[in-house]
């Protein structure tokens, strides 16, 4: 297991299952079993390591969060996961290929949204419809914006975890707004991205104005009870 440290961010390049972490909050993109590789990119990205189910998705929905979990999946993932709270819905600036005869050309991606008990909104309450442009995945095949991901981390408090860091989209976005964060990636190469990325964020401060997080909210722990 690799470890580094920047400030208030601690990375993991190991296997989520084995890392013991405190957190408040879980926003993540886990696999969930649309074993994912482009035909379309000239250098292809490496297979996402256990994308050909959704056992770590189910895995995911069941850890527990004393502030709340924001879990990216598919929509017809829905049906074999605990039932959200609500269904956020972000809009990209282009659709996927799919099925070109048979299949509205999807402009959208959606999260799980499950409140834990210590939920409450830090910025007023948002909209279930979130907005920012899709990037070119330069740095890993499911790259999340860090636009996006500043968003969603601003309806959260405490320390973010997310154990599913790839490209550190997320961890990117917890820097740039002065929030605690524990990431985990198990392949090593985009361990060393997610760093040298996330490296640099910490001096690049938001465009967004985030309410100051209250450390002393309650954490869980990887390692307690799950809670669906």
């Amino acid at each position: 297991m690799r470890t580094e440290t920047f400030d208030n961010i601690t990375l993991y390049n190991a296997d989520c299952r084995d890392v013991e972490a405190a957190y408040s909050a879980i926003i993540t993109d886990p696999p969930y079993g649309m074993a994912f590789r482009s035909n379309y990119r000239t250098v292809r990205h490496d297979a996402i390591a256990n994308d050909g189910d959704v056992g770590m998705l189910q895995w995911t929905c069941r850890l527990p969060a004393t502030h709340s979990k924001y879990i990216f999946c598919r929509w017809d993932n829905i049906a074999g996961v605990p039932k959200p709270k609500s269904l956020i819905t972000w809009v990209k600036n282009n659709w996927s290929m799919g099925d070109l005869k048979h299949e509205h050309g999807r402009q959208t991606e959606v999260a799980l949204f499950y409140p834990g008990p210590e939920h409450f909104f830090p910025n007023g309450r948002p909209s279930d419809v979130v907005r920012a442009p899709r990037t070119g995945n330069d740095d890993h095949p499911t790259q999340k914006p860090v636009e996006l991901m500043e968003q969603v981390v601003l309806w959260t408090d405490g320390v973010v975890f997310d154990p599913f860091m790839g490209g550190g989209s997320t961890g990117i976005a917890c820097a740039r707004l002065g929030r605690a964060f524990v990431g985990v990636e198990l392949d090593p190469g985009y361990f060393d991205t997610a760093c040298r990325a996330i490296e640099r964020a910490m001096g690049s401060p938001s465009m967004f104005k985030p309410k100051p997080a209250n450390d002393n909210m309650p954490t869980a722990s990887l390692f307690d009870e799950v809670a669906a």
